[in-house]
């Protein structure tokens, strides 16, 4: 039997997970998980207590919906947005999707069907990946630089006929690398020049190390016919479980997803929905205080990398969730990511997770979601790590 999710690999968070079956983590010597880049922690008491008034009091949350999403969320976001970017943006250019991994699903089904390809950064984030793989569609890899940027010469040289789409994650998951502001333009008017389309997946926007406008799309002449954002309330408001995400495009690229939407989920959670307009309007010194707290612990990285560099380890990219490292050993990472759980307490994705089978670039890499450790944690994170003393890999 051939079935369209046989053409892709098993989930990798649920497969790391599977890493701590038998393996026992002594009190004075905890687990430390730095596997997931989604917040564990639950969503700010005042937020939930306006969840439980949504609740009881606001019979549409038990309903369903319109399949692009609740009006007044649509409204603010693009409110917000056109303040956020310097822009115009219209309710219509906006639909609400059941978390950010389904707006990417619909904008692919939107504009590409099986055969056709799609060009990904590597290290690509597995999901999108995954959902190309089972429509059928090419990720065609486009290779980064020491600093994990992607260049658009060589994205343009990768361009063929059967090309839909450019989509970038800034910043970035896996790498945690921020795509400059000129980066992302010049991959928009690649796109534009070419006719396909650009996808800018901004999950992680609101922890950008840099304040203001994060890139000029939205101010481009008919940005809507080139450009798909997304979007993640998820990481925003700890609303992981309630499944809101968005994407932003012109209303008849809107018109396509909203086949796929109602196809696979009818309508956005509507609790979820009313959730995020409520964090919208009421948490924005609260989330200023989260990006705090996550530069803070950006920096924890960094002041601690010394003492791996030291070993050979090297930082290739800090930013946002996520710190994208090169570790100095001779065997795989797929294989020291294992090792790292019974030998370090510490439950890393390797960079093969996130790279094609035949990129050796995978085998020398970990990722390090740091979301859920504070500074302290991290300290302790890298004190674990330079304790190791497996065999070093031959110097290059």
């Amino acid at each position: 039997m051939t079935s369209a999710t046989e053409h892709t690999f098993a989930p990798p968070v649920m497969e790391a997970r599977r890493w701590l079956d038998g393996v026992d983590f002594p009190p004075e010597r905890p687990l430390i998980n730095v596997s997931q880049a989604a917040p564990v922690d639950l969503p700010p008491a005042e937020m939930r207590a306006a969840m439980a008034d949504i609740i009881v009091n606001e019979p549409q949350a038990h309903l369903y919906g319109p399949v692009l999403g609740l009006p007044d969320l649509r409204a603010e976001v693009a409110s917000q947005w056109s303040v956020a970017y310097g822009a115009s943006i219209t309710s219509k250019q906006v639909a609400i999707t059941s978390g950010c991994n389904q707006a990417f699903a619909a904008a692919i089904s939107a504009i590409a069907q099986a055969g056709d390809e799609v060009l990904l950064p590597t290290p690509w984030y597995f999901n999108h990946k995954m959902w190309l793989d089972m429509a059928g569609v090419q990720a065609v890899a486009l290779p980064t630089n020491a600093a994990l940027l992607p260049d658009p010469e060589v994205a343009r040289r990768l361009i063929t006929k059967r090309t839909r789409a450019i989509s970038l994650v800034t910043p970035n998951n896996p790498a945690g690398a921020e795509y400059p502001a000129a980066l992302v333009l010049a991959f928009f008017k690649l796109a534009q020049e070419t006719g396909i389309k650009l996808i800018v997946d901004e999950t992680y926007r609101d922890f950008h190390s840099q304040t203001g406008v994060p890139h000029p799309l939205f101010q481009q002449a008919d940005w809507d016919q080139t450009l798909i954002h997304l979007y993640s309330f998820s990481k925003a408001f700890r609303l992981t479980g309630h499944r809101v995400g968005a994407m932003i495009t012109s209303p008849e690229l809107m018109a396509e997803a909203e086949k796929f939407l109602d196809t696979v989920a009818i309508c956005p959670s509507q609790m979820g929905q009313f959730s995020a307009l409520w964090g919208l309007q009421n948490l924005t010194e609260w989330l200023a205080g989260e990006r705090n707290e996550i530069l803070a612990r950006r920096a924890a990285i960094e002041t601690n990398m010394p003492q791996l560099t030291a070993q050979g380890w090297i930082l290739k990219g800090c930013g946002a969730y996520f710190a994208y490292v090169e570790h100095p050993f001779a065997m795989a990472s797929d294989k020291l990511a294992q090792e790292l759980v019974k030998e370090a307490g510490v439950l890393a994705l390797p960079g093969t997770m996130f790279t094609p089978s035949d990129d050796p670039n995978g085998a020398r890499h970990l990722r390090i979601a740091f979301a859920n450790i504070d500074a302290d944690g991290i300290a302790e994170l890298f004190t674990r790590l330079a304790a190791l003393r497996f065999s070093l890999a031959p110097s290059s």
